[in-house]
């Protein structure tokens, strides 16, 4: 018989009750309800990912009762309940609809299930910093006899094929452990002490242990980063692979990722396509934000308020700074070289250069208005907004080079970065929105407020080509010798119908045409556009031709005049000795 459990103030039970409909039901447990009866809520977003989601959509039955008495529960808003009062336990049992392929849901079939709390735990409102004890149980139908389950949250007694009983310290704890399951593989190592594991599920034939024995590599560049001991006593990276899948969404002890499944190294051969290139930034960038936002974040975020948006300009130092780190740790921890690292900085240089948005929105307007930009992209979007996580790196380039210029050498962003983690540490609080540049200053010794003030606040250009010349690297501006570039457009390349163009940039041919986004181009000068793209280098720059374009289901034919090739992208020449000492610092 299995030890009885001590009785929890909440308690959930999850069910994947109905793989085939994609519903998992939920049922919840309160030991000590509010005598006024409680509110039950269900975030509208979750951490790391600055977009409404209304996840109280999914919900699509709901009941409660009190011993054998229903009670009433009402509807009050779009993601809140409230239950009628009662001075006995209550039980509160729900269907939720899990079809999402993403990392901030929740996801139900026949292959495998995966949640994160936030789309499946209804809050108690009041009680939110009780213990929480959620619950698991496998699928019962015969397709799911051999699942496993994997998670970070801590396990109370030990669960058949993981599956069992996790507790949370309180509802936050919660949402930042998601699960997954099904047919799992799992590789583990260990980096600096810390046990970790790779929790893989989707069909592939990867390399797993060389995949663990890179990502160890940067997990021990991270810990050594910032110190040891790790925040985290264990952490777990649960990374789904399928079909042009890519993505990540960080937690406090682990993370969760899509990758496509030819992302992963093959086995036998050492190369380092770029795809799986990728999928190490990836791991790196995530694992970087276990520090970096999990625990050094806004103060906007502290506590978070799920229920609306948290409002903060500083995402350019939490998201741009982790992306200029990701790729920045696999140099230092060697699984890339110098120069295949230099090339992917200028490219990521052109790709900010080339959308016109870089003077219309800065750094700081974009951090705002994440939550109704960055991810509900248009077709507009390159024209009117800048990444935070593209120029974000970019700036956070800047700084660094900046601050070893202005001190020959004796500091740098990294130096940031660690006083930013003990002020964490001591302090417990977040950055307020104007303290970021101040705790900078202090921690260097070198006058910032300015810099950030033009280089954040404002569209002025970096000074990326000047700071890279005092490391010895030098970018000479290159022809974009492609079609796309002498349109100025980001299309989705050549299919049987046409190129798609997903956006037309300000003030390119294309746009000087009246081509716009979304409109299907078929044809240049008489030919199916595939052919233009394959020999467009023999049309001299000024050339007029006739394009035709579906917009919708109206056939336009516009003269375009073909300009020549945009010195848009960079060649990279360095000074070994001296790049060196930048980037392996």
């Amino acid at each position: 018989m299995p030890t009885a459990l001590p009785p929890s103030p909440i308690a959930y039970l999850i069910e994947p009750s109905d793989l085939a409909g994609h519903c998992f039901t939920v049922t919840l447990t309160l030991a000590q309800p509010m005598p006024e009866g409680c509110l039950l809520r269900l975030p509208a977003w979750l951490p790391g990912s600055y977009k409404i989601r209304e996840f109280a959509r999914h919900i699509t039955q709901i009941t409660a009762g009190s011993g054998r008495k229903p009670l009433s529960v009402r509807k009050v808003d779009k993601h809140s309940w409230q239950l009628a009062p009662s001075t006995g336990k209550v039980t509160v049992r729900y269907t939720v609809y899990a079809y999402d392929v993403s990392v901030r849901g929740a996801y139900l079939d026949g292959q495998r299930g995966f949640f994160n709390g936030a789309n499946l735990c209804l809050e108690v409102v009041g009680q939110s910093d009780q213990p929480h004890r959620l619950t698991v149980r496998p699928p019962e139908h015969p397709d799911a006899a051999q699942w496993t389950l994997a998670t970070s949250l801590p396990r109370e007694g030990a669960g058949r094929r993981g599956f069992g009983h996790f507790v949370a310290a309180n509802y936050d704890d919660l949402l930042d452990h998601p699960f997954e399951m099904g047919h799992l593989e799992t590789v583990r190592f260990t980096a600096c002490g810390v046990p970790h594991e790779i929790i893989v599920s989707g069909q592939h034939r990867g390399d797993l242990d060389r995949l663990a024995a890179d990502v160890k590599k940067l997990c021990t560049e991270h810990l050594t980063f910032f110190g040891t001991p790790a925040p985290f006593a264990r952490y777990v990276f649960l990374l789904h692979v399928g079909d042009k899948l890519y993505g990540g969404l960080e937690h406090r002890a682990s993370t969760a990722l899509m990758a496509s499944r030819d992302a992963l190294p093959v086995q036998g051969e050492p190369t380092l396509t770029e795809a799986y290139l990728d999928l190490l930034a990836l791991f790196s960038h995530e694992y970087f934000h276990a520090w970096n936002v999990k625990r050094i974040k806004p103060a906007a975020f502290v506590p978070y308020d799920l229920s609306q948006e948290g409002y903060t300009r500083l995402l350019w130092a939490f998201e741009g700074i982790t992306s200029y780190y990701d790729e920045l740790a696999l140099v230092r921890c060697g699984l890339l070289s110098i120069p295949a690292y230099l090339q992917r900085l200028a490219d990521l240089l052109a790709a900010v250069r080339r959308a016109p948005g870089l003077a219309v929105q800065s750094v700081a307007e974009a951090s705002f208005d994440a939550w109704i930009k960055y991810y509900q992209p248009d077709e507009n979007s390159p024209n009117s907004q800048v990444s935070y996580y593209t120029k974000g790196a970019l700036i956070a380039l800047c700084l660094d080079l900046t601050l070893r210029q202005h001190s020959q050498g004796q500091v740098s962003l990294d130096t940031v970065m660690r006083a930013l983690w003990q002020h964490t540490e001591q302090t417990g609080q977040g950055i307020a929105e104007d303290a970021w540049g101040r705790l900078a200053e202090a921690a260097t010794g070198v006058p910032l407020t300015a810099l950030l003030a033009r280089w954040v606040d404002s569209t002025a250009p970096l000074p990326v080509e000047a700071l890279l010349a005092t490391v010895g690297v030098t970018l000479s501006p290159v022809a974009d010798d492609t079609l796309a570039a002498r349109l100025g457009v980001k299309a989705s390349g050549s299919t049987a119908e046409g190129w798609t163009l997903q956006s037309v940039y300000h003030g390119g041919a294309a746009y000087q045409a009246g081509l716009s986004g979304g409109d299907v181009l078929i044809a240049v000068d008489g030919l199916k556009t595939s052919s233009v793209e394959a020999q467009h280098t023999r049309y001299p720059a000024g050339s007029v031709v006739t394009a035709h374009a579906f917009r919708r289901d109206q056939l336009l034919s516009l003269s375009l005049t073909l300009p020549a090739a945009p010195h848009s992208r960079y060649a990279v020449t360095a000074e070994a000795s001296r790049v060196q000492g930048w980037l392996t610092d």
